[in-house]
């Protein structure tokens, strides 16, 4: 097992393509984190403060770093009609002597409720599973966060447990995280 030699830093899905940021995506990333920040804020400990565009960029940097080392793999989602950016995703929390990964992902607001999140996680399980040979991939969700719980089952993934009080929520209370969980069938 282990990390792949190499990862390709791009592949598609039927409307979107799926890439490594890079650092000239800032502009619009920023644009779209700032866009959705009021949904972004409710869930994600990251998105406390809209990030100003230096921040963005060196966000973008070093996640295509990361990305090059294999340790965190995070994917901007562009729409192929338009080549307009529609949201995030990636693989975190990366253990490659399983492998095992969880994919995470925010929508632009706009653009919810058009399935593009959904094509993405289908992808990225895709991708995981064939070319980065997982054994497990991993949707870690909150339990109040229906939509996100709706993608995870639309993309098939089975609800394995609820984590009591696993994690502070952005608010700092208590909370409790459903785990989705899919895995490589054995031969």
């Amino acid at each position: 097992m282990g990390r792949p030699k190499t990862i390709p830093p791009q592949f598609e899905s039927e409307r979107l393509i799926l890439r490594a940021p890079v650092p000239g995506d800032a502009p619009a990333l920023n644009s779209a984190i700032r866009e959705s920040f009021p949904e972004l804020k409710r869930w994600m400990v990251w998105a406390q403060k809209p990030p100003t565009l230096a921040q963005t960029h060196k966000l973008c940097g070093e996640a295509a770093e990361k990305f090059h080392l294999g340790t965190d793999l995070m994917l901007l989602l562009f729409a192929k009609e338009t080549d307009e950016l529609v949201g995030s995703s990636g693989l975190h929390r990366i253990d490659w002597s399983v492998p095992r990964l969880e994919i995470g992902y925010w929508v632009v607001t706009r653009h919810a409720g058009n399935g593009y999140i959904t094509e993405a996680v289908q992808a990225i399980d895709r991708f995981a599973f064939k070319v980065l040979a997982a054994a497990r991939v991993e949707i870690l969700c909150d339990h109040r966060n229906v939509r996100s719980r709706q993608v995870a089952e639309r993309a098939g993934y089975a609800l394995e447990a609820v984590l009591r009080h696993h994690r502070r929520d952005p608010r700092g209370r208590l909370t409790d995280m459903c785990l989705f969980a899919r895995t490589r069938r054995r031969k």
